[in-house]
This record gives C-alpha cells, sequence and structure tokens, in this order.
C-alpha cells in the first residue's frame, strides 16, 4: 500500500503497524524512496544507514512480539554531533570526517530500547556553530519549502528531514536556538527542553552551559513523545536531573486559562520582518480567543543577552574544541615539527566560522580580558535569569516569534556575520537562562523572489516556561496547533 507520509504522525504509524496496515518494513521503505528521491536537491542526509532494513525488520518482531511500545518502528533521523556507535559522528566537519563513534550516547541508547529506526545522520553547521546550515563541510542543507533558501542551524538538516518528509522525527541538539529557529524555517515542531532534563552524554560538546539535545517532529504531541523516551537523569552526566511529577494533572479548561506574557517593549527595539510580527500578533489574537489571557511583561536586561551569549558561546568553544588538535583527536595533517603540526591541522580542517569562533573565544579567555568580558558576561547571564524568574511571578509562558525573518536565501548572510548572529535575537536568552523553550508553527508567508516562484514560506511563534516547567508549553503548544485548523 502506498503511505501517506504527508500526514503521517508517531501516534498514526504506531496504531497503523498495531493494526497490520502496514509492517516497520514498508514505513521504512517509504522513506528510504523518499530519501533517494529528495535528499540529492535538500542535502538534509550526509548519510543513510545501510541497515535501515535490518533495524525494521527487528522491530517488526518487537510489534509481533507484543513487546512494542508508540516508538517502535518509527524512522528518525540524529544530528551528525550525537554519538551512534559504530557510525561516523563528523560534526559535518573535515576534522572528523572519517571518525567512528566507540559507544551510543545515553538518547540513542534509550531510543534503541524501544525499537525505533535510526534512519541515518543528518547535515548541520560544522561543529553547532552557524544559524544556516551553511558552515557544513558538505555542502548546505536547503529548505523543503523552497530551496532556495536556507533551512536554518544548526540543526538544519534534521528540520529539513522532518520538514521534507524524509523523517517522521528527529533528535538535534540547541545551544541558542539549533533546534528552534531551523524548526521555525522549515516549518516542523522543535523543542530545547529544560537544561538537564535530557542527558548531554555522547552529544559532541561545543558550549557546554548551552547545550542541551531535543526533539524535532511534525506536531506538539510527537514532540512530546520523543521528548518523554530521552528524558532523565544519567549517571554520565552530572547536570541531568529527573522531572518531579505533577502535583495534578492541568485539565482542558485550566488549560485554556494559561497567562501569556508579551516582552512588548524588546519586541518594539525593530529589526523584525513585518510578515513575522504581524503573524506573531494574529497567533496571540486567536490565544486570546481560546480563552488565553495576554499580558504585558518586562524582560529588562533581554536587550543584553546577544552580546552575553556569545561571549560565553565563544569561550567555551575555544575550551571544548581545544581537544582536537592533531594529536589526540581528529584528523592529523604532518608539518616539520609538532608545532607545525597543530597549526596546519586546525588551520586546514577546520572551517573559518568555526576557526573565528575559537579566535574570539581564545581572545576573551586571554589574560587581562577575562575579567573584562568572561566574567562580565556571566554576571548578565544571572540577571537575565532573574529577570525571567520574575515574569514567570505574573505569567505562565513568555512569547515571542521564533525568528526576526523567515528563511533568508541561501548565501545572503554568509559574508556578514553579525547580521548571521541577530537571527538568534529570540532563541539565545533561553539558553542563557537555562530554561525550556518551544517552536509551533503558525502559518506562512511569501516574500519576495518565492512569491514569484508559487513558493511559501513557514512562519512560528515561541514560547517559553520557567525552569522545568516543560509541560505547560506541550499543553499550550497543542492548542497553538488546534488554533491554526
Amino acid at each position: 500500500m502506498k503511505i501517506d507520509l504527508q500526514n503521517l504522525t508517531i501516534k498514526k504509524a504506531h496504531e497503523a503497524m498495531g493494526r497490520g496496515d502496514f509492517t516497520a518494513v514498508e514505513l521504512a521503505s517509504a522513506y528510504l524512496k523518499e530519501i533517494k528521491t529528495k535528499n540529492g536537491e535538500l542535502n538534509a542526509y550526509l548519510e543513510v544507514f545501510a541497515d535501515v532494513r535490518e533495524q525494521a525488520e527487528m522491530a517488526d518482531r518487537m510489534i509481533k512480539g507484543g513487546k512494542a511500545d508508540i516508538l517502535t518502528g518509527i524512522p528518525i533521523a540524529v544530528k551528525d554531533n550525537i554519538l551512534i556507535k559504530g557510525r561516523i559522528a563528523s560534526a559535518a566537519s573535515k576534522m572528523l570526517e572519517n571518525y567512528q563513534a566507540t559507544y551510543n550516547a545515553t538518547v540513542i541508547e534509550k531510543l534503541k530500547k524501544r525499537g525505533v529506526i535510526f534512519l541515518g545522520r543528518t547535515n548541520m553547521d560544522e561543529f553547532a556553530m552557524g544559524g544556516s546550515t551553511e558552515n557544513s563541510a558538505y555542502g548546505p542543507t536547503k529548505n523543503p519549502h523552497d530551496p532556495t533558501r536556507v533551512s536554518g542551524g544548526t540543526s538544519g538538516g534534521s528540520t529539513a528531514a522532518v520538514g521534507g518528509n524524509l523523517a517522521l522525527g528527529a533528535l538535534g541538539s540547541d545551544t541558542g536556538g539549533s533546534i528552534r529557529q531551523p524548526a521555525a524555517f522549515c516549518g516542523v515542531v522543535g523543542l530545547k527542553p529544560t537544561y538537564g532534563t535530557v542527558s548531554r552524554y555522547g552529544l559532541m560538546a561545543m558550549a557546554s552551559s548551552l547545550d542541551q539535545i531535543g526533539p524535532i517532529a511534525k506536531t506538539v504531541a510527537d514532540a512530546e513523545i520523543i521528548y518523554k523516551a530521552i528524558r532523565g537523569r544519567d549517571s554520565y552526566d552530572s547536570t541531568s536531573f529527573n522531572l518531579p511529577k505533577p502535583a495534578s494533572a492541568r485539565g482542558s479548561s485550566e488549560a485554556r486559562k494559561i497567562r501569556i506574557g508579551v516582552p512588548e517593549s524588546f519586541l518594539n527595539r525593530g529589526g523584525i520582518d513585518q510578515a513575522v510580527i504581524d503573524n506573531f500578533r494574529l497567533t496571540l489574537k486567536k490565544l486570546e480567543q481560546a480563552g488565553c489571557e495576554i499580558k504585558t511583561v518586562e524582560v529588562p536586561n533581554l536587550h543584553y543577552s546577544l552580546s552575553c551569549y556569545y561571549v560565553l558561546m565563544f569561550a567555551e568553544a575555544s575550551t571544548n574544541l581545544a581537544r582536537f588538535d592533531g594529536v589526540r583527536y581528529g584528523a592529523h595533517l604532518a608539518g616539520q615539527d609538532l608545532l607545525e603540526d597543530y597549526m596546519k591541522t586546525r588551520g586546514e580542517k577546520f572551517g573559518r566560522e568555526v576557526r573565528r569562533r575559537i579566535m574570539l573565544g581564545t581572545y576573551v579567555l586571554s589574560a587581562g580580558y577575562y575579567d573584562a568580558y568572561y566574567n562580565k558576561a556571566n554576571q548578565v547571564r544571572e540577571l537575565i535569569r532573574r529577570d525571567y524568574a520574575k515574569a514567570f511571578e505574573t505569567v505562565d509562558v513568555v512569547a515571542t516569534p521564533t525568528a526576526p525573518t523567515p528563511a533568508f536565501e541561501i548565501g545572503k548572510n554568509t559574508s556578514d556575520p553579525l547580521q548571521m548572529y541577530l537571527e538568534d535575537i529570540f532563541t539565545v536568552p533561553i539558553n542563557i537562562a537555562g530554561i525550556p523553550g518551544l517552536s509551533v508553527p503558525t502559518g506562512f508567508t511569501t516574500p519576495e523572489p518565492s512569491a514569484e516562484a508559487g513558493k511559501r514560506l513557514p512562519l512560528a511563534i515561541q514560547i517559553v516556561s520557567a525552569w522545568r516547567q516543560d509541560d505547560i508549553l506541550l499543553t499550550l503548544g497543542k492548542i497553538i496547533e488546534a488554533c491554526q485548523t
């Protein structure tokens, strides 16, 4: 039978396999066929695994044996910086183009036990540094809604795979918006959980105090299924923890009284595409009609978040990537002596954006500048955390657009790193504060030249809740989806 991948969800696929409408092998084969047709243009996958059919056959045995759960037989994609034992994990870099993982990331172990099918590893900005997946050593990933535009970054391969029906779900990592921004650009759901709710063991570190693994899916319900499967305390990650059980379930009538805060003074600073702000206002109006309460809130230090984030992220990236020196890890290019080995390897195997961030990070950590930059950024980080905590005393959720623009044309911002960094204006504060954020699609726009080509570009809203209050985002996310129908 022909499987309708466009309208398929995890729940629908699970129920269909349980009824015998199709098998896990048939479902996986349908996605492999779609990948073969589309991936040449989109470049979402860097590698499609050779044993997908064998994985699917094992899932079918679990289903027939009554050992399946809702994720058994579900085909997902995995970002290229999450380790799968025996698979190449290159972080889209020439530095690690032949590196094979020696162990599974904790999230992979959890999904394997449930019988998930891993389709392949997806493209990304090199070492998760960028905002468009144009910094990959293996070429950019294109947007499934308009291939002349970026998919977003750094998890652009994963979001393009889900948005282009090349996977039913995916794993990404989010350091400053790397799940949420590309999810917005590709018209899918992206969740950045509370820092520590999902183990980072087996995720290649870029900025350890900011990095977080999370799910990418077609619906909020699907994202919730994946999230609940991968979250929880892990002895291999000392920052991880179990979420407490909610005191009581939030009923449907109570859910419609969610208080949504809007940081108007921050939105009024400008720089937001008119179609984005119009769509955001319309979404808020729909939520108000659905019973939510909309309030203005102040997050006074929010405008410092980009500066704070890039100091912290550069510093941590410089430290984490010091291990890739041509001696201990990764590629090795021989020179006349050890110093030249080091200079050649890092100078030729790292891409331009990675070298830029390493140099800037080394600078802010250097003697005489550590206090002026890194320590100051940590002080601002604490102010932003307190601002959010105060805002959540009066509201349940803070809402903004996910990104200030729709997906932009490939090559438009590559020569202007500052403009590229500004794309993170709404997403980076969430990582700084360690709180959860969810991006939900809210419609489309047709800017030029996409309009001329008959293309529509997705738009999205970002909702943010207090530390460890991830569940309220999922509740509100479903209401947002219902408002779009």
